[in-house]
Parts: structure tokens; sequence; C-alpha cells
């Protein structure tokens, strides 16, 4: 005989994944990427002064449990030939009530760069990104929020696990 606990916490799994299957209608609006239900943000907090907040909608792939996110924070800005880099954090937040992670970027803080000479003219602008970050579960049932100061860019990359290996 199954526990009690055991039973209720399925049903309540069950109860769950069927809210969350709604498929959202409408198309991408303010920064966001895929389908929008304007409903799916009323869990999540308004951006504070001087950040925005940025919203990214997966599409439902068949296999998510074999996908991640990256997150991608940072600026486009004039370098030369060192690497350069942010030392800014998203930290994993929930919303109350609701359950629901969202992701915060209170600050890139300085740019650090190797200190190599550089010809002269080697200067260009690129796109310098923050450290890396720990990477998220897809799902594409809710959003993906991330609020980070006005001034930078948010990207996002979408990784896929390859064929399980056996270890010899």
């Amino acid at each position: 005989m199954k526990h009690p606990l055991t039973i209720l916490a399925a049903a309540a799994a069950v109860t769950l994944a069927a809210c969350g299957t709604t498929q959202a209608q409408g198309g991408p609006a303010d920064g966001s990427v895929g389908a929008q239900n304007p409903d799916d943000l009323k869990a999540f907090p308004a951006a504070s002064a001087g950040q925005t907040r940025h919203v990214i909608r997966l599409p439902a792939q068949a296999d998510e449990d074999a996908l991640k996110i990256e997150v991608i924070v940072g600026k486009t800005m004039k370098v030369d030939c060192n690497r350069h880099i942010f030392g800014g954090r998203l930290q994993e937040r929930t919303a109350e009530g609701w359950g629901y992670n969202y992701y915060v970027l209170d600050s890139l803080g300085q740019a650090a760069s190797t200190m190599m000479v550089c010809p002269p003219g080697s200067e260009h602008d690129a796109f310098v990104r923050s450290r890396a970050q720990d990477l998220i579960r897809y799902n594409s049932r809710l959003p993906l929020v991330v609020y980070a100061p006005a001034d930078v860019e948010v990207r996002y990359r979408v990784w896929r696990a390859g064929e399980e290996q056996t270890a010899s």
C-alpha cells in the first residue's frame, strides 16, 4: 500500500501539470521571445527604478528535460585585444505566494581584463559578458523573467544534452 502523502503528492503534481499546460496566445512584446499570455507575468514583481524586466518565452519542445538555458548578461562596449569580463552574477529569487523563480542582476560591476599590450587600432565594439552562470531548467510553460539594470543586455542560449554514454 502506498503512503497517503505519496498519493497526495502525486495528485498535487497532476493538478499543477494540468494548470501549467495552457497554450499562450499572441505574439512577442516588450522584449519577450515566443508566445505571450498577459496573465503569465502577474506572479512576477514590476521592475524597480533603473531596472528593466526581460521576459523570455520559450517554445514547447518534445523533451524539455534534455534542454537547459544559459542566461547571458553584459554590455556592448569598446574593447581592445584583451579578454574582458564583468563580475556581476544573477541571483535566483522566488515570487512570493507563487513559487516561480526569476532572476535578478543588481549590477554588472566593473569590467576586468587581461593586461596584454595590444597593437594600435585593435579597438572595436564587442559584447562583454558577465562570468558564466548556472544553467537553468528549460520550461516552456512559464516565462523566464530576468531583471537587470536598464543599460544591460540580456541574451540566452539553449543547451541540448547529447546521447547518454556508458562509463568504462
